[in-house]
């Protein structure tokens, strides 16, 4: 499974920041993890609306997650 933004951004992100390197490394992590997450959006907005062939939204949620 791909990992999700706030994974990356949990295992990399520094504890503590100390330095200015430290906090300007941290604010780099930040916007790949925001980076990370749109793509995840927009891959995800394709294989519910392209691949699955559902087009509401609410229809493709409740067969993806919703047991009957």
């Amino acid at each position: 499974m791909k990992q999700t933004a706030v994974e990356w951004l949990l295992e990399n992100l520094i504890s503590e920041p100390h330095s200015e390197e430290d906090f300007n490394y941290n604010s780099e992590c930040w916007d790949r993890a925001l980076e990370m997450e749109k793509e995840q959006i927009n891959d995800a907005c394709y294989e519910g609306y392209y691949q699955e062939g559902m087009y509401d939204t609410r229809a493709y949620y409740d067969k993806k997650y919703k047991k009957k």
